[in-house]
């Protein structure tokens, strides 16, 4: 009886180790998972680092993209929005799956990189060019792509810069569109022919926000798309207009 007690002991002690072992490793598991996480938002944000090779718009060329490019052949640009997260360079693969979870650096990062669509030209030559950036919560990469769809954001929001190595474009924002991964019209940027009049026409009956800056169909347009919060193929796109930083706006040409 007293051998049997005794055993009874140790199976409660044995019980409670294992439990108290089960605990602490959910808890280190959990703790890893939020240290991740972390790391994932934080890196997503572009570094001091990096930051260093953003141009500065000042004279005919951008340099700092020249050795952007040394260490990257894939860099084509540096995207800015105006007042947003979205500052970054902006590179382009082989297919539209290549940056998806590598960074600039062509590092493996859950963030991935802001990308041009693999069929444009990587001048931003094209009609219209499109691209894309994860959406990330903490408003990260594109992020805040999805807050244009709110009237009050949108309205505030209106410029940015696009810097190539050899020129810099002044974007004024125009359009905002919520539509389908699989749409023709958006996700097939070079399909557009010789002028965006077909996507302009688009614009004009899917838009859910729109302001009239006098875009034409001979105008350059550029797309910047990120997943919607709530559907799986859904997508948030904001269009804008590209005029060479020496030319004025057409809107401000036109007063």
């Amino acid at each position: 009886m007293e051998q049997a007690a005794r055993l009874a002991r140790l199976g409660d002690r044995i019980v409670s180790f294992v439990a108290a072992a089960l605990i602490m490793l959910m808890l280190l598991y959990g703790g890893y998972s939020l240290w991740d996480t972390a790391m994932v938002f934080n890196g997503a944000f572009v570094s001091s680092d990096l930051l260093k090779f953003k141009p500065t718009g000042d004279g005919e060329g951008n340099p700092t993209l020249a050795e952007l490019q040394q260490i990257n052949p894939d860099c084509r640009a540096w995207l800015t929005v105006d007042d947003t997260h979205i500052d970054y360079p902006v590179v382009q693969g082989k297919d539209n799956l290549e940056y998806i979870n590598t960074d600039v650096y062509g590092d493996f990062a859950l963030s991935g990189a802001i990308f041009l669509d693999s069929s444009n030209s990587p001048d931003f030559s094209d009609p219209y060019s499109l691209v894309y950036g994860h959406h990330m919560e903490n408003g990260a990469m594109f992020g805040d792509i999805v807050e244009f769809v709110r009237q009050d954001y949108f309205d505030a929001h209106t410029t940015g810069t696009l810097y190539l190595p050899d020129s810099t474009y002044h974007i004024t924002l125009f359009a905002c569109v919520q539509a389908d991964a699989y749409d023709q019209t958006v996700f097939q940027p070079t399909a557009q022919g010789e002028d965006v009049s077909d996507l302009l026409d688009y614009l004009n009956e899917r838009a859910i926000q729109y302001r009239d800056i006098g875009v034409t169909a001979s105008n350059h347009i550029i797309g910047l798309s990120t997943c919607a919060e709530t559907e799986t193929n859904g997508r948030v796109i904001v269009f804008g207009r590209l005029d060479p930083v020496n030319e004025a706006p057409k809107e401000d040409q036109n007063k």
